[in-house]
This record gives structure tokens, C-alpha cells and sequence, in this order.
């Protein structure tokens, strides 16, 4: 039997669940658990939206209303609560059942509510009118379930007296049609309701509901029955472990058959809406599908530690819900996504047992051929892919069967349904027109096979592979569950690898330069090689994606259609009411196919990203048509302009005057800020406006937001910068009808107004002030004046200063209050000029006159101002060459921006730059590496060492780089308060014609200081301090990449001095290598290696009284490790080197008894007859004639294994390449 899938979309964890519930349009679930708590789930967000809690004791039923923003809850205190989830409040409660209510559920039309009782009955409400108008007695047990029936005048009940009863309520139905009397009294029969309802006629004198049929044939209780939605069909579940159903017709009902297979009471039982199945769970904590025709049982899903209680379906849609011991699942059993494949204008897929082909230009849909045949009795999963071959005409549909399997079909052939060719085997999908590959999952194998089905080449997969899509070329993408990659089927090669996981689909674009990977959440956007270019993130799931003509990916998730340009920019188009699959993109249509293989075209609006890419690629004329014919408006679309620094064109499409005013300030443009503060006339946006039209230097606008703020004080200061002397005095006489003596004090300080002072003091009775003022500033009669107003003769005041200095403001240099400060104006870009010139009607100059005089020209405007200038900084050439009268250069401006646009030159406003430094100008002179580092241009000075060295590796040369950057330059302290500026240290040069100049600052790594690092670190080797020495020799190499050479000698010291650096890193990785093996392992193999590196060790070039160390180690160590003739070859060679007497004296000694044992215990890598280099990474010997590469920058040996890496002794240089 082949295996259907649970594919679960939502779960919860909490208390038992013991009843759920679908909202019929929203991606909403109810569930009712056992602690009396109400939960409202996003099952599509996973977001817990609300809890309601006003039920003592658990609540067993619940459900939503079909149509209203209502739900109702049945719980143990015997109450059933009707609830808004709008207002989030229960609304009100209705009361009657005497014990445990079971489920409740709402009537599809009629304001009904049907409840199930413990105490043996079933009562229909009126939630209108909150009254009970019918009481269904008969049952003698508990009332386990009772639902109205989807479009008939009946009602089910299940009963744990062993019986299913089905109630006619059509006299109920006509009753409350014509209008009922007084509503049901509250009530019980004593006596059982017959066929005959006798009791109830006795006791009402008429029949309101009667019951049609009694269903006997389970062995005990009933806890579930069910309707079908559409056919005449019954479904029960008990205590007995059956799912029984009955078939009913007007007079009788009957059981059909029985689905046994549970060996625990179930729980509950639908029917499954869109195709024959029965789904059932069970409190032997598993749920299990059968085949309602055949009684079968298809598939079984458990849980091991939760039972279930309750089980409910979707109204609409193919989802489940289960609520069990921890919580609730929603689940549907089957892939819904069709699967299908487009060629040109056509769309080839499978719809149920036949494969149709749509055509895109007419519109119409026909069949193919039948691709399945119907076993009676058999699942078979739906169709997972499908890969066409347009030039054979040949299909392969890939299918979840027994782990994968495809099926091979010929359109031309017309091959009968179950004759196709079929193979085990995943991701089937064409890579040339007689070529298919095939994923093997289980040996992680492709196997190329012909239409013949026959296998031509297999491959091993170079990593673990769960998808496989086609690319480009004959090449396969490759799904992993970290990444995926591009590989080639002929050379069996990865050509390029993504970091993306969890990728299902691959959508490309119409002309193969563009693929979009879509994961669960996110897509990834890349080029034909595998560059990625953009991600985009969801939060929900991602279900299709297509490209539209212009490379515009348009993508579907489960409730809107967005759209993701290339470099990232995302958006929606639309909102959509169900899951919509896009198979094409033309236009403003978008094609789609949904879950039921019908194929139907949308029509959206693509004039955002449409605009958005216009602005990306810089396409102006079709960026001006879309603002001038498109109503394209809205906070995202001002936002994003912001965002890519076009304000100026977000102008054109707000009208409102906040807005306005932001943006205006924004791009600069000071008239329209003006024109919009105007409107507002608010004193927070006078505000904005006075700092920064004072900012950008414009003084008219500033002194208008002063004058609207009526802030004098600043108003004053401004005149005063300016030197605005009328403007001053004005101010003065209008400042002085105010009662506000600080204002008009700080005033005549900016005017340098004493008698102002004098006045101003005199009127807040401040009369010693004021006569020392007037003392101070010479005016002998006012001083009499104030002295005889405060009848003070002057031979009382005493201790007058008479060396102070008078306050007196400066005296402006230039006075000029009628011109904003100067600013460097920028001429317009392209699409500045086209739009205004195909405005219709421009904005109308706003007027920068204040309301007084305030000693603007007549008739000048800052507008006016701002556009002469423009206009003189667009002309090419200047008048004095008397050109501009004879040529028209404006299609040559136009063709240059264009030219411009194409090489990726940007288009917005740039300042001018200001004048280069003295280091600027050096740089862009220098040559070698260093000069670089010391003017600061990293970025060139590391592509010059890469071009000179191989150098690819920077990180160790970071400290270097700042070191030499820093030591360019030094500190000048200037002022408190000030910045300190920092002044570049040059070196006098002599140039041929005897004069001095300057050139790059003094370079700190010489050769000579090179050298003494060397000397310094030769002690550190002397003193046995290897590993401290290898760092310090490895520095030193790393340092002389920029050591600069004089001459020629300086630079034959230079190589010799990386050459012998390099010579002691090696001999000092051999000896730390070596002790480290003599530390960790004593075995043979150890011993071994030990002899062999302290043999190499001798072979590295260093000066003679470091060898000798070295030859002394490998002697004694071969000597203990009994390799006698080893041991004397080390001796002869040092006895050559002309040691001390001491030392010469015990290696001849040893030579002496190595030549007499003349044996090595121990075979040992190490010939010294035939000449080799070491290799730097293995630390093994590479013999003369066999292969070797070599570092780019110091020469360090290494075997072929290693070449593209980074070098082991340098550390930044690549093996291999130059």
C-alpha cells in the first residue's frame, strides 16, 4: 500500500483539547480545553490572537457561526455562552441543560444553535430572541453529539444508549417561518419519545420535531455521527471501536458497512469533502483514513503519548484539526500544488487522471491523455512534478510513490493509460532533448537515462541531495539540506554553491539570466552562475513565483501576490482569497492555476514595480510617464523614494502640506518648504524651517520664520550676523512698544544702542544702571539728569571705573542683508530636466518677500535667484568664447547622460567635491604599495600587492597597514574646544633642477630596519625560544612586502633577508612539531617522525652556528632512537662546520661508535644524497624531480596537493599564483 502523507501546517501545545472548530472564511481555529479555556488561534501565523475564560470547568463544544462574527461554547457548568470574537466578550448565556453539555453547533441559515446534553436531551435555541424553542427527549444516556444537516430540515444525534437518531425539524423550520407564538416553556418530558413523539404532542398539542429514523447497530455508546455534506450518508463512531455508515432515503435508513480497525473507543469521524475518504481518531491516540467506498484503511497516523478527543474539517478547504492530550494539530493529508511545466505559451499539467495542455493565447484547455489508471482499492498520491520534452514530446511526471517514483509518456504516441514507462527514482526531469537524470535518494545516485528509459551514465551525488531542478546548459541544481548547488552532468563538477537550505522550487526567468530558489519563507534571488543577488523573506508560507518580461519576479504566498525586484526591493500587488499558483507573468496579467488544476488569469496593476525598476535602472522617460499618467501614490511609494534619495521626486506626487514640508526640507528645495509652512502656520514648522533654511544659507526664508515665530532674539542675532543695520534699527523701534525689558536690553547689546540701554534701564527703574551707562558711554547730561530724577547729588557716588572699554558690536565687514550666503549650485540631472520640462505647470516660485520690509529687491526671489544660477552652472562653456549663440549642445548633454546611465554612473545630485589634500594629490601619484598605505588608500595599496606578490590574504597585515598610516602624519593642537588637525609629515626631495619639492611622507619600513629585526630575532633562535621566534621572523616577512629598496643592493639585502626569514619560520615549525610529538606520543611511529623532522630540520639554510644547534638535536635524538648511521652522518656534518673543542670532541666521539654499529633501528624519510626542498604544509620531503608549486611571495616549496592555498609560512600569500 503506498503511504499518504500528514502534512502538518499548525500545532499547539496546552491543556486537552476537547473540541475545535473552523472559521469558515479566516485562517482562524477554536479550541476548547479541558481547564475551561477558550483559545482563538492564527493557524497560518501560528499567533495566539485571544483566550476567553468565563466557562467553571471544562468546555466540550464549539463552534463558529457561519456567516456572523459570533461562536458559541458548551461546557460542564451546564451553559452554553454565545460570544463576539470582535468585541472579544461573551454576549450573552442560555440556560436549561441540567448536566454536562456536549457539542453545540449553529444552524447554516436559521438563527439556531443545536446543544447535546448529559441530561439525555438535545434543545435547539433561537440565539435572537435567546429563548429555547425545542426540546428533543427520547434518548436515554448521555447525548454524546447532535448537528443540523447542511441543507435538509434534519438533525443527527448520537447517544451512549447505542443509537443514532435522525429528527425531522421541517414543522420547526415552518413554524418560525409563519411566525410562532410564546416561546418553549423550560421543561422536560418524564416519559421516552417515541416514533410517534405521543409525549410531546400530549404536552405541546402539536409536533415540531419528530424523529424520522432510530439507527440500531453498534454494540455500545455512540460518541459521534455526522452528515455527509452532499450524498444521503450517515457516520457514526462509538465505544465499540466501528465507525459505522448508514445510508438514509425518504422512508428508511440502513447500514452500509463498518470500518473496524481502532482497538480503542473513537473519539469522532468526518467525511473528507473533496475526495472519498473517511478520517477518524480514536483514544488509541491514532488517526486513520479509509476509503469510504471500498471500507478500507488507508493510512494510519499516532501520536505515542496523546489520545484524541475531537476531530473537525474545514468548511471550504482541505484542512483538518485533532485535539489531543497536549494540545491540537491541523493537518491536511495530501499535496494540493498541481503539478505542471510551461513551454512558450503553453502550459502542460496534470489535472486528476489526464495531463491537459492550456493555451495562453486563446484562453482554452484540452486534454492529452489519461497518465493514471484507477485500481479500486488503491491510494494514489497526487502527481509532485512534471518535466516536458518539447522536441520529442515526451512528459515525465515524478510522483511521492513507495519513495519516489516517474512515469515516462509520449504525447505522440498516445501511450494507454498504466503502459507508460515507469522507474524508481525522484526529481525526474529533462537536462537535453534524449537525456533525463533521475535522483536515486536512497545511494544518493543521478542516473542519466534516454526516452527509452534506459540508464546511460551514473553519477555520484557530491553531497546529500533531496531536490533536483534543471538549469541552463544541461546543468542540474542540486537541493542539500544546507545549500544548493550548480553542477555540471558532463564533467561532474560543482560550478557554484549557494548558501541557501530547505530550497523546493526553482522558477527562471524568460531569458535564463535569472533564478529565483523559493524555500519555506524566503527566496533567493541569483544570476544563470549562481551569484546571489537578492533575498526576500515571508513570514508566511511562499507557494509559487514567475517571471514577468522585464526580469520582475512576481511570487504567491498563501493570501497575496508580491512582487521581488532583483536587487531586493519587494511589495504587494494584491490580496488574494485563496492559494493561487502563477505559472506565467505577461503584462499586466498574471496566469495561475489552483488547487483543482482549473486555469484562470488575474489582472493586477504592475505600475509600482514597474516605476520602482525604472528608477533602479535608471530609466527616466519611462520614470516621467509613469508620474504624469498613473495615479501612483501612498505613504510605501514616498517612502521608497525617500529612501533611494529622491525626495525631489516624491514632491510630485504628495498633495498633503505636512508631507510637503518634510520632503521639501529634505531635498532642500526651500520654496515649496516655504509654501507649505505657510499653509500649516504652525510654530513647530516655522521652527524646522528657520534652522535649516539657515543652514542651507538661505536668510530671507529664515527671517520670515523668525518674523511668523515672532522670536526677536534670534531675529536680532540674525541682523546682526548679517550686518542687517536698517533691519536692526527697525526691529528697535517695534521692540520698543514691548513691555518685555530683557528682550529689548539683548536687543540694543546686538545694536550697540546705549541710549537704548539708558531708556531701558530708566523705564524698569533701574537708576543706578542707568546712569552708569550713560556715565560710560559720555552722555554728562543725561548722567545729570538720571542723578537728579533719584535726587543723588554727584559728589555721593564714588569708586567709577575709568580705564573699561565701551560694549560695542563689530562692525560688519560686508553688508549685504538682501543675498542669501553663498552656495555651489548643482545643474540639474536628467531626470530633473524631464520633469520639469514635461510639467504642464510648474510649481509657481514661492514668494521669499516678508510681510514687511525687510530690504529684499523689488521683484527678486530666491526661486528666480536659484535658477539664474542654475542655468549659469549648466552652460558648457563660458560667454568669452562666443559659442553659445551658434550651437545647440543639448542633445550631445542628453546622449553624455545616457552614456553615463549605461556605465552604471549614478544620477542624483552630488555636491562638488572640495579641493584635494596635499595627501589626495600624493596618492594619486604613488606607485609602490607603501605609498599607498601612507596616503591612506588601503584599498589600492592591496590590489598592488596582490599584483606584485599574490598577496591575497590582508588580515595579518591590518596592524601594519595602521602602524605605517599613522606614523604619516602628526597632531597639531590648535584651539580649546577646537578639533586638533593633523598635518602630513614629507620628506624634502632634489629634483634635477636643483630645487626642492616634496614628496610622499617618510617611509618607516626600510631595509635597515629590517636587518636589525632579523639580528633580534637570530637571538631569540639562539636562546631556544622557538616558538617566540617563529611569530617574530614571520612579522618580519610580513613587514617587508612594503619595505622600500633605494637601490639595487638594498634590494638584493632585501630577498636575502626573506629568503633567510623564511628558511628560520620553516626550521621552527619543524622543531615545535617535533617536541610536540615527543610530548604527546612515545610510540614507534612518534619516534619515527621525530627522527625525520629533526633530519630536516638540518636541511634549512641558516648561518652556521644555528645549523650546528640543529645538527647536534638531530644527532642525539637519532642516536637515542639507536639510528647509529644516521646519528654519524649528523656528527661528520658538524665536525665540517668547525664547532668548539668541547663539542667536536663528543661528535667524534659518537662518530666513533655510530661507525662501528653502522645500522639505523628505525627506517626514516630522509635521503641525503639526493638533493629536496620541504614542503612547508607537510613538513615532508619533495625530492629532487618530483612536482612541487611554490608561495607567490617568499618561495616557500609545497606539493601540488596544496596549490590555491594560503601559504603556511607568510600567511598572506596565495601557493600557485602571482
Amino acid at each position: 500500500m503506498d503511504k499518504m502523507q500528514m502534512l502538518i501546517k499548525f500545532e499547539t501545545k496546552s491543556s486537552r483539547v476537547k473540541g475545535v472548530s473552523f472559521h469558515p472564511k479566516r485562517p482562524w481555529i477554536l479550541a476548547s480545553l479541558h481547564n475551561g479555556s477558550i483559545q482563538l488561534w492564527d493557524y497560518r501565523m501560528g499567533i495566539l490572537l485571544e483566550k476567553f475564560e468565563e466557562h467553571d470547568g471544562p468546555v466540550r463544544g464549539i463552534s463558529f457561526h457561519p456567516s456572523r462574527d459570533l461562536f458559541v461554547s458548551g461546557g460542564d457548568d451546564y451553559k452554553i455562552r454565545v460570544w463576539s470574537y470582535k468585541t472579544r466578550r461573551c454576549l450573552f448565556t442560555l440556560q436549561g441543560h441540567l448536566d454536562y453539555v456536549r457539542t453545540v453547533y449553529f444552524h447554516p441559515e436559521q438563527p439556531w444553535i443545536i446543544s447535546a446534553s448529559d441530561d439525555q436531551t438535545i434543545r435547539i435555541w433561537n440565539w435572537q430572541s435567546k429563548q429555547c424553542i425545542a426540546v428533543l427527549t427520547g434518548h436515554n444516556h448521555y447525548v454524546m453529539c447532535a448537528q443540523f444537516h447542511p441543507k435538509e430540515d434534519l438533525v443527527v444525534s448520537a447517544c451512549l444508549d447505542q443509537t443514532v437518531r435522525v429528527w425531522d425539524i421541517s414543522g420547526l423550520r415552518k413554524k418560525n417561518a409563519a411566525g410562532s407564538g410564546p416561546p418553549m416553556p423550560d421543561m422536560i418530558g418524564t416519559k421516552g419519545m417515541n416514533l410517534g413523539m405521543n409525549s410531546q404532542q400530549d404536552m405541546f398539542g402539536l409536533s415540531d420535531v419528530i424523529v424520522k429514523f432510530v439507527l440500531e447497530g453498534h454494540m455500545r455508546g455512540v460518541n459521534w455521527c455526522a452528515f455527509h455534506p452532499d450524498k444521503p450518508l450517515i457516520l457514526s463512531a462509538g465505544d465499540d471501536r466501528q465507525i459505522k455508515i448508514w445510508r438514509m432515503s425518504d422512508n428508511k435508513a440502513w447500514e452500509l458497512d463498518a470500518c473496524r480497525g481502532h482497538y480503542n473507543n473513537v473519539s469522532s469521524a468526518v467525511f473528507h469533502s473533496g475526495r472519498d475518504f473517511i478520517i477518524s481518531d480514536s483514544e488509541d491516540k491514532s488517526i486513520r483514513v479509509w476509503d469510504a467506498n471500498k471500507r478500507t484503511l488507508i493510512q494510519t497516523f499516532r501520536r505515542e503519548q496523546d489520545r484524541f478527543w475531537c476531530l473537525a474539517s474545514h468548511p471550504e478547504i482541505n484542512l483538518f484539526a485533532a485535539g489531543h492530550d497536549g494540545g491540537l494539530i491541523v493537518f491536511k493529508l495530501e499535496r494540493e500544488r498541481p503539478a505542471y511545466s510551461i513551454y512558450q505559451n503553453s502550459l502542460i499539467h496534470v489535472a486528476g487522471s489526464e495531463l491537459r495542455l492550456h493555451d495562453y493565447n486563446t484562453d482554452t484547455t484540452t486534454s492529452l491523455i489519461k497518465i493514471r489508471s484507477s485500481t479500486p482499492g488503491k491510494y494514489v498520491p497526487p502527481p509532485r512534478s512534471l518535466s516536458f520534452n518539447p522536441a520529442e514530446k515526451l512528459v515525465l511526471i515524478n510522483t511521492d510513490i513507495e519513495g519516489g517514483t516517474y512515469e515516462l509518456h509520449s504525447l505522440a504516441g498516445n501511450t494507454p493509460a498504466g503502459q507508460a514507462r515507469a522507474g524508481a527514482g525522484s526529481s525526474a526531469v529533462w537536462i537535453s532533448r534524449n537525456r533525463f537524470a533521475v535522483l536515486e535518494k536512497a545511494t544518493q545516485t543521478i542516473h542519466i537515462r534516454d526516452p527509452t528509459n534506459v540508464t546511460t551514465k551514473t553519477i555520484k551525488a557530491p553531497v546529500s541531495v533531496n531536490e533536483m531542478f534543471l538549469a541552463p546548459g544541461g546543468n542540474l541544481i542540486l537541493s542539500s539540506p544546507n545549500s544548493v548547488l550548480l553542477f555540471d552532468v558532463q564533467s561532474r563538477a560543482i560550478i557554484a554553491e549557494l548558501s541557501v537550505p530547505g530550497v523546493k522550487y526553482v522558477s527562471w526567468s524568460v531569458d535564463m539570466t535569472k533564478v529565483a530558489l523559493l524555500s519555506k519563507h524566503t527566496i533567493t534571488i541569483a544570476s544563470n552562475n549562481f551569484k546571489q543577488l537578492a533575498q526576500v523573506s515571508e513570514t508566511i508560507r511562499i507557494k509559487s513565483a514567475a517571471w514577468d518580461e522585464q526580469n520582475v519576479l512576481l511570487y504567491t504566498t498563501l493570501n497575496h501576490l508580491k512582487y521581488a525586484l532583483t536587487q531586493g526591493d519587494n511589495g504587494i500587488i494584491c490580496t488574494l482569497d485563496d492559494p493561487h499558483y502563477l505559472t506565467k507573468v505577461r503584462g499586466s496579467t498574471a496566469y495561475c492555476i489552483d488547487r483543482n488544476a482549473e486555469n484562470y488569469s488575474l489582472n493586477i496593476d504592475p505600475t509600482e514595480y514597474r516605476f520602482k525598476l525604472a528608477l533602479v535602472q535608471r530609466n527616466y522617460e519611462q520614470v516621467v510617464s509613469i508620474i504624469k499618467n498613473s495615479n501612483l501614490v501612498g505613504q510605501s511609494i514616498i517612502a521608497y523614494l525617500q529612501k533611494k534619495g529622491y525626495p525631489e521626486i516624491a514632491l510630485h506626487f504628495v498633495r498633503d502640506n505636512v508631507t510637503r514640508f518634510g520632503l521639501a526640507l529634505e531635498c532642500g528645495d526651500m520654496n515649496i518648504a516655504l509654501e507649505t509652512a505657510k499653509a500649516i502656520d504652525k510654530p513647530q514648522y516655522w521652527l524646522k524651517l528657520s534652522q535649516e533654511s539657515l543652514r542651507l544659507g538661505h536668510i530671507q526664508v529664515a527671517d520670515q520664520a523668525y518674523q511668523r515665530m515672532k522670536d526677536m532674539n534670534k531675529l536680532s542675532f540674525l541682523y546682526s550676523i548679517t550686518g542687517a543695520t536698517d533691519k536692526q534699527q527697525r526691529l528697535g523701534k517695534t521692540l520698543s512698544l514691548s513691555d518685555n525689558f530683557t528682550q529689548r536690553f539683548q536687543h540694543s547689546l546686538y545694536a550697540g544702542n546705549p541710549e537704548d540701554r539708558i531708556r531701558i534701564f530708566e523705564e524698569s527703574g533701574q537708576l543706578p544702571l542707568a546712569y552708569l551707562t550713560a556715565k560710560s558711554h559720555g552722555f554728562e547730561e543725561k548722567a545729570k539728569a538720571i542723578l537728579a530724577a533719584a535726587e543723588i547729588d554727584e559728589s555721593e557716588i564714588s569708586g567709577l571705573s575709568t580705564d573699561g572699554s565701551l560694549l560695542v558690536p563689530p562692525a560688519p565687514l560686508i553688508s549685504a542683508p538682501e543675498l542669501d550666503w553663498p552656495r555651489l549650485d548643482v545643474s540639474k540631472n536628467m531626470l530633473d530636466k524631464k520633469l520639469f520640462s514635461s510639467s504642464n505647470k510648474p510649481h509657481e516660485p514661492a514668494q521669499t518677500q516678508p510681510e514687511e520690509d525687510n530690504g529684499l529687491p523689488n521683484g527678486a526671489s530666491l526661486n528666480e535667484a536659484k535658477e539664474d544660477l542654475a542655468d549659469s552652472a549648466a552652460e558648457p562653456t563660458g560667454s568669452g568664447w562666443g559659442m553659445d549663440e551658434e550651437l545647440d549642445i543639448e542633445d550631445e548633454i542628453v546622449a553624455a547622460e545616457a552614456a553615463a546611465v549605461d556605465k552604471g554612473i549614478s544620477g542624483a545630485l552630488v555636491a562638488p567635491e572640495s579641493d584635494p589634500d596635499d595627501l589626495t594629490i600624493l596618492g594619486r601619484k604613488a606607485k609602490s604599495p607603501i605609498d599607498f598605505v601612507l596616503v591612506g588608500d588601503f584599498e589600492k595599496g592591496m590590489k598592488s600587492l596582490k599584483t606584485k606578490y599574490g598577496i591575497t590574504s590582508f588580515e595579518p597585515l591590518k596592524p601594519l597597514f595602521l602602524e605605517i598610516y599613522s606614523s604619516s602624519r602628526t597632531v597639531l593642537s590648535t584651539f580649546p574646544g577646537v578639533p586638533p588637525t593633523r598635518i602630513p609629515l614629507f620628506k624634502p626631495s632634489q629634483d634635477g633642477s636643483g630645487s626642492t619639492g616634496l614628496t610622499v611622507p617618510v617611509a618607516l619600513c626600510k631595509v635597515q630596519t629590517a636587518a636589525r629585526k632579523i639580528q633580534d630575532n637570530h637571538q631569540l633562535f639562539t636562546e631556544g625560544k622557538f616558538s617566540l621566534a617563529n611569530e617574530q621572523f614571520r612579522k618580519t616577512l610580513q613587514s617587508m612586502v612594503l619595505v622600500v629598496a633605494n637601490d639595487e643592493v638594498e634590494e638584493e639585502q632585501r630577498a636575502s633577508m626573506i629568503k633567510e626569514a623564511r628558511e628560520y619560520i620553516l626550521g621552527t615549525s619543524l622543531e615545535l612539531k617535533r617536541r610536540d610529538i615527543a610530548v604527546q606520543s612515545p610510540s614507534e611511529a612518534a619516534k619515527k617522525q621525530q627522527i625525520e623532522l629533526a633530519a630536516y630540520f638540518t636541511k634549512c639554510e641558516m648561518k652556521d652556528t644555528h645549523t650546528q644547534l640543529a645538527l647536534r638535536s638531530a644527532m642525539t635524538v637519532s642516536f637515542k632512537a639507536q639510528c647509529f648511521r644516521t646519528a654519524g652522518d649528523f656528527a661528520r656534518r658538524l665536525l665540517e662546520l668547525d664547532p668548539p673543542e668541547g663539542v667536536a670532541q663528543k661528535a667524534k666521539q659518537l662518530q666513533a661508535v655510530c661507525d662501528r654499529q653502522s645500522r639505523n633501528a628505525i627506517d626514516i624519510d630522509y635521503n641525503e644524497f639526493t638533493p629536496f626542498v620541504i614542503c612547508a604544509a607537510s613538513l615532508t620531503p619533495i625530492y629532487q624531480g618530483e612536482p612541487s608549486v611554490e608561495c607567490a611571495y617568499c618561495q616557500a616549496s609545497y606539493k601540488p596537493t596544496y596549490a590555491q592555498s594560503i601559504c603556511e609560512i607568510c600567511k598572506i600569500a596565495r601557493i600557485g599564483t602571482v
